[in-house]
């Protein structure tokens, strides 16, 4: 079986030395291949405008010539702080591309968070969007700094404006380039608790987990291929599967202008959007758009979709033979999926309902797992091997154990392999936390393996909650039956000291209503409470009973969430008031 990092052997030696490449000579194996192909396009209005991998290697080399300029020199380090964009993306290539390692920041974050993760990084200058820099001009960190390069708007004696940034003609493999095992970028990653840790990771860590991810025994993916950044690019997900993955195969990557439903569907419809990855919410919301433009024709037209939807289920199980995409054509085209060759979801669970029913429209869904300690893909589902309940087959040069199985063969996921981080950067006590005495990192997680290497994952280890009959509870099992009720907006659950005496934890659901939906309907105070409690009633019905929830809590305002829309668990308690609680 050949692989796709068997086209290293070409260059290794004479383009790169070591095992793997850098983020850098990886580019420079695309420039060399594909060099007028398109590689960034925004949709402005109705018009696309793109940009080929040889117009990006001119800013990228004159990126690289200006930070010199201003004295960066290898290792140094770079704050990244914007949206998804163009120049956010070869602001990346152009820090990596000098030799200094870049720092990108949530554009959501505080001005206080950035201006302490910019100082606790030691960085040597920031590229940031200009309300970024606005809301930091006051801060320690950035008082003391000359290199200010604003991402979007106009510069003036404060900010140097990205725009402004001469090209250069200079090749860029005459450039001093990074090798593998250079550090090239510092990812901090709150998770669900809250508490930022700097992920280093090597460009080793990075291109090693590309080409596992690019392999065909997961994904057919070609140059022809178009890559859709709608996720932020900060986050180690997107950074990989959407930003490194593309520029590895030689695709075009279309930058999203943000998470609006009509927006996303029209970029998809003219940037004929081929590989789509975004997070469970997202794909929840698509799905049940859709379901509600069917259920509007009629209860004819619901039942002969259904019908069509279980019957192409069949098929593809079967017959191994796919006429759905040929069936829904139309209702493919109304959510901007008719080009569309495969959805991805990471960023945490999706429900197997939810994943079972694009697979019956007809199209490739499939699930991934990984950290941003992970760089951050550890398995995904293959295209024509997935298996509903896994969240994939672990990859080929990752090592995957479970640690202390249960009778049920569930332990903590525990892994070793070429894309595993170093550690946190000035972190030795959370970094010696982080690897078991032989070296094999923690993640956390808890799950189990079967004979083909696929895994299924229950929860965290953090978050397990023990009934009084000593029974495990994985809150997102649960978490997951609540996905396709579109009158929850959120829900998280969690274990409460049911008996004081046992020390043995109840099941509770605290749960943001979908303020939209009873707004519709002209529901209200008890109304909605009422609502969500049959809601909870109809999850207990499909739930044995030790897993069955007895305690519900509405709260007020929404829960806080990172950037990939998971609740911060450790927040929680900040955000609750009560409209009504039991148990």
């Amino acid at each position: 079986m050949r692989h796709a990092w068997d086209i290293l052997e070409e260059y290794r030696g004479t383009l790169f030395e070591g095992e793997w490449p850098s983020i850098c000579h990886m580019f420079l194996i695309t420039l060399r291949r594909y060099t007028e192909r398109p590689a960034f396009t925004v949709i402005e209005g109705n018009a696309k405008h793109s940009l080929t991998y040889a117009q990006i290697a001119r800013r990228i080399g004159g990126m690289a010539a200006f930070l010199h300029s201003r004295g960066i020199v290898k290792g140094d380090r770079v704050i990244l702080n914007g949206k998804n964009s163009p120049a956010w993306a070869m602001s990346y290539l152009g820090i990596i591309f000098s030799g200094a390692i870049v720092v990108p920041l949530d554009n959501q974050m505080g001005s206080d968070r950035v201006d302490a993760l910019s100082a606790f990084s030691q960085a040597k200058g920031i590229f940031a969007d200009r309300d970024v820099l606005d809301r930091l001009e006051e801060g320690s960190w950035l008082a003391t700094q000359d290199l200010i390069v604003s991402l979007d708007g106009a510069g003036d004696d404060t900010y140097r404006r990205f725009a402004s940034i001469k090209e250069s003609d200079v090749p860029l493999e005459e450039l001093e380039l990074p090798s593998g095992e250079d550090i090239a970028a510092i990812l901090y990653t709150s998770g669900t608790t809250g508490n930022e840790k700097g992920v280093v990771l090597t460009h080793a860590n990075f291109t090693s987990d590309v080409y596992q991810a690019g392999d065909p025994q997961f994904l057919s993916i070609t140059e022809h291929d178009v890559f859709y950044a709608l996720l932020p690019l900060h986050h180690s997900y997107t950074m990989t599967a959407v930003f490194l993955e593309s520029l590895m195969h030689g695709c075009d990557l279309l930058f999203g202008q943000g998470i609006v439903v009509s927006r996303v569907l029209n970029e998809m419809r003219m940037g004929n959007v081929t590989l789509f990855l975004a997070i469970p919410l997202l794909y929840n919301k698509l799905l049940a758009g859709l379901m509600k433009k069917v259920r509007e024709r009629g209860i004819a037209a619901h039942a002969l979709v259904r019908t069509l939807m279980w019957l192409n289920g069949v098929l593809r199980k079967t017959f191994k033979v796919n006429p759905g995409r040929r069936w829904f054509h139309q209702l493919l085209d109304g959510i901007g999926m008719v080009d569309n060759k495969v959805c991805i979801c990471g960023g945490g669970p999706l429900s197997p309902k939810t994943f079972q029913q694009y697979q019956q429209l007809g199209l490739d869904f499939i699930q991934g797992y990984g950290l941003t300690e992970t760089a951050p893909i550890l398995t995904l589902n293959p295209v024509s091997r997935f298996k509903i309940k896994s969240v994939g087959k672990v990859f080929p040069l990752v090592e995957m154990r479970i640690a202390d199985a249960d009778l049920f063969g569930v332990g903590e996921v525990q892994v070793k392999g070429p894309n595993i981080c170093k550690g946190y950067y000035n972190d030795p006590e959370n970094t010696a936390l982080l690897f078991t005495r032989d070296g094999w990192l923690k993640t956390g997680d808890l799950g189990s393996l079967d004979k083909e290497r696929y895994l299924y994952l229950k929860g965290r280890a953090k978050n397990l909650i023990v009934t009084e009959g000593g029974k495990n509870v994985y809150p997102e099992e649960i978490e997951d039956l609540f996905q396709l009720y579109p009158q929850v907006e959120q829900v998280m659950i969690r274990g409460y000291l049911a008996n004081k005496s046992a020390r043995a934890e109840g099941i509770e659901a605290v749960m943001y209503p979908n303020q939209e939906y009873y707004k519709l309907r002209g529901m209200e105070g008890k109304q909605i409470a009422q609502d969500m409690e049959k809601v909870v009633s109809e999850v207990n019905r499909k739930l044995t009973a030790y897993k069955k929830v007895s305690k519900t809590t509405l709260v007020e305002k929404p829960m806080a969430m990172t950037s990939t829309k998971k609740i911060q668990r450790n927040k929680v308690s900040r955000t609750i008031g009560r409209l009504r609680g039991n148990g």
